[in-house]
Formats: structure tokens, sequence, C-alpha cells
């Protein structure tokens, strides 16, 4: 395994929409296994391909704490099939915006349906962080950043304070 570099804004690839993986093949388990390890790293408890500069839809998560160990999932074209009435706000940080923290109210329960890295069809209800987790990875497969939920004035200001921090670089 090796790890990944996570691609951060203003990168105008974490805007383009992942397209759909046709094959699951060793490749493709490799890519995940190395999203799994750059996202421990980092550390973060979501990843999805298009933050490694895979524009394809493939997301890993794990938001296990550290005593029951990792609970890891690996997401092939997710799609959320229905989301819960129930809402959560929960303060939502990004590996591909590091230091940025927003707020953000989402349903609080989602049923996800997936292929796993074996191949085989799936389907997950979810709530709590986890579902809070899918819901963000999935807004990074079709181009949607946390910031795109801040009002237009505080987006700008973190868009110019990344571009700065990128050309001092």
């Amino acid at each position: 395994m090796s790890k990944l570099e996570i691609i951060t804004v203003p990168d105008p690839i974490l805007r383009e929409i992942s397209a759909p993986i046709e094959t699951i093949d060793d490749d493709l388990r490799r890519l995940m296994d190395d999203m799994l390890e750059s996202m421990y790293d980092a550390p973060g408890v979501g990843l999805a391909a298009i933050q490694v500069g895979v524009p394809k839809r493939l997301l890993v998560l794990d938001v296990a704490d550290d005593e029951e160990g990792p609970n890891p999932y690996f997401m092939v074209n997710p799609e959320i099939v229905s989301l819960g009435d129930e809402t959560r706000v929960h303060e939502e940080g990004c590996l591909s915006i590091p230091g940025v923290q927003v707020e953000i109210e989402r349903p609080g329960d989602v049923v996800v349906r997936y292929v796993d890295r074996n191949g085989d069809q799936q389907e997950l209800a979810a709530n709590g962080l986890l579902a809070t987790a899918v819901q963000h990875e999935v807004d990074h497969l079709d181009g949607k950043l946390i910031i795109d939920f801040m009002s237009r004035l505080k987006r700008d200001m973190v868009i110019r304070k990344f571009k700065k921090q990128a050309r001092a670089d």
C-alpha cells in the first residue's frame, strides 16, 4: 500500500463530477487500500477518490473510534436512496480544506446503495456520524464541498486564503 497525496482547494478537479465505475478489479482494490491508508494517515473518517485525483465514484469511510478498532467501508458507485426526516447539525471538516470547520445541517439517517470491494451489491442504513460522512463523501463525487454550505463571503475568504497559500508554496 502507498500513501496518496490529498488534493486541496482551490484545485478545480474537486469540482468535477465523478464517473461511474464499470469494473471492480485488483487495480481498483489497490486504490481502495491506498485511499484507506491515506485517510487513516491524514487522519480523517472519509475520503472520496476525487480527493486523490481519481474522478471515479469511489469512497472509503471509517467512523469507528479507537476502542472499536477499524471498521472500514468501501463504496463503489454509492447512491443515496433515502434520507430521514430528522436532521442533525454536525461540525464537518474536510481533508481537502484543512483547518476549516463548517456547521452543516443534514438528515440524521440515510440509506445508501453501493457495490462493495468484492463486487457485491449492498445497502446500508446509516445514522449519526456515519450518515453525515456518507453524505459528505457523496457530495465530493458530485463536485460539492463543505464550503458550499457557507455564505458567499465566508466561502470567498476561505478560497482566497488557500490560493494565497498555494502561491507561497
